[in-house]
């Protein structure tokens, strides 16, 4: 069995459109999320979600692999060593 570790998840969300699924996704993985933050940066017209989150590697990759294929949407996640 795989060991949890912590992660931050940085997203950067360009199309408007695209967050409602972006939510659902979220909604989705609720079980592993610690925390969430959300800027809107209406003078670039982008929105900023930090997101830290609770688990094995697997999970976080199928989840934030999940958001990077949304329209106008980036993800990078920074995992802890342990």
């Amino acid at each position: 069995m795989e060991e949890n570790r912590i992660a931050v998840i940085a997203i950067i969300v360009e199309n408007p459109e695209s967050v409602r699924e972006l939510n659902e996704i979220l909604h989705e993985y609720s079980s592993i999320i610690i925390g969430r933050m959300g800027i809107p940066y209406r003078e670039k017209k982008v929105s900023l979600i930090s997101i830290a989150v609770d688990s094995d590697s697997n999970t976080i990759n199928a989840m934030t692999g999940r958001l990077g294929k949304l329209d106008g949407v980036t993800v990078k996640a920074a995992y802890s060593k342990k």
